[in-house]
């Protein structure tokens, strides 16, 4: 249905507060509300903003009992991590739909990307023990003896050895892509534009789980250590290991970065940096700065941190030239920056994944931190 419509938009802010919207749903209204940013009239009829505000708040923290919840496999939407970003946004979904119909109705042209620069799609390579590659794309499968492919997601066979040789395959990622794996042990690890995992094909019983991100970024779900006769898990990134339990967590350690990040989202992890060891709570990001070797730790806005694997780009208060590191990533293309002074300008927005690059850029554009771009190749060079 169009998005001219007022009464099917009305519906999705409806399933967006009790929980029931499709994650289809959310991308249809999530980039009509990015398309309307630029509406700040807020309709009197609904109330004050505030109000409005409060009570959506109220609603997640009613609903929102993670102390409480009960051990299952299916976890409701609205205890899904985006979901509460997404109420959050739902003030100004409101306040652009309704302002949005009470003006004439205009049609949308998106304009023709340069180059045909592709949108991100999910690809790897992947190499296994005896050093051969195999190509895992998008819409393509793949099996052997102990690990299948899906065409976005590798799935190793569940299983411990007992033997202490341990065989290694790397996963790699390269620009433009994203893939998710499932080791033997059940853990499931997303992985980012640019990124290398190296991890055993199978783990040996009863010894603690150790893998390597080389390079990039990832986020995990860790498979308890109960399950595993009380075998813990480790993640290697340079100078950096993170000793787990059973958690879920973030770490972005691309190749240009001045640092490691990690965000722990649920559980309790133990960093260690050289001989200096440091806890993370829920809702806090550990920055190692790689020169000083010196550790800041901070609250943050968790959702920000992983949304990229649920198809979203969130920039928080992110100056231009780290928005266009993530976006060179996705899109595979150079950024060029002829305007020098624009590099730390701030930005802040939810940009859909799946759109093609003119989108995200007119979105930037009208925010009004750059002025013009143009494309040359693949080379993006913002004026």
């Amino acid at each position: 249905m169009s998005f001219n419509h007022q009464h099917y938009f009305s519906e999705l802010v409806s399933k967006l507060l009790d929980g029931s919207i499709t994650k289809e749903e959310l991308d249809k209204l999530l980039n009509f509300f990015l398309n309307n940013q630029e509406i700040e009239n807020w309709p009197v009829h609904l109330g004050s903003k505030e109000d409005v505000q409060e009570r959506i708040y109220e609603k997640i923290r009613l609903e929102l009992d993670f102390d409480k919840k009960e051990e299952t496999k299916v976890i409701p939407l609205y205890q899904k991590p985006f979901f509460k970003y997404a109420v959050a946004a739902s003030v100004a979904v409101l306040i652009a739909f309704t302002a949005f119909f009470n003006q004439q109705e205009t049609n949308t042209v998106v304009a023709a990307v340069p180059n045909k620069i592709e949108v991100g799609t999910d690809k790897a390579m992947l190499t296994l023990e005896d050093g051969s590659t195999v190509v895992l794309e998008k819409g393509k499968t793949y099996n052997n003896k102990n690990v299948n492919s899906t065409g976005k997601e590798l799935l190793y066979n569940k299983s411990n050895s007992a033997s202490k040789k341990i065989a290694y395959n790397y996963l790699t990622i390269p620009r433009g892509g994203q893939f998710a794996i499932t080791l033997s042990d059940g853990t499931k690890v997303w992985l980012n534009s640019e990124t290398k995992l190296k991890f055993p094909v199978n783990f040996v019983e009863g010894k603690t789980r150790e893998v390597e991100l080389v390079y990039g970024e990832a986020y995990f779900d860790v498979s308890p250590s109960t399950a595993h006769k009380g075998a813990g898990f480790t993640v290697s990134q340079k100078a950096q290991k993170i000793h787990v339990i059973g958690t879920e967590f973030n770490i972005k350690a691309y190749k240009d970065d001045l640092s490691i990040s990690t965000t722990l989202v649920e559980g309790k992890v133990e960093m260690q940096f050289d001989n200096v060891k440091q806890n993370l709570i829920p809702n806090q990001r550990a920055n190692f700065d790689l020169k000083t070797n010196k550790v800041k730790i901070a609250k943050v806005d968790v959702y920000s941190e992983i949304c990229w694997k649920d198809g979203v780009f969130s920039f928080e208060d992110k100056p231009l030239d780290e928005i266009m590191k993530v976006l060179s990533r996705w899109y595979d293309i150079q950024v060029v920056f002829e305007n020098e002074s624009i590099k730390k300008e701030q930005f802040n927005g939810v940009l859909i994944k799946d759109r093609n690059i003119d989108e995200i850029l007119r979105s930037i554009k009208n925010s009004g931190i750059i002025k013009k771009y143009e494309f040359k190749n693949k080379t993006l060079i913002l004026k």
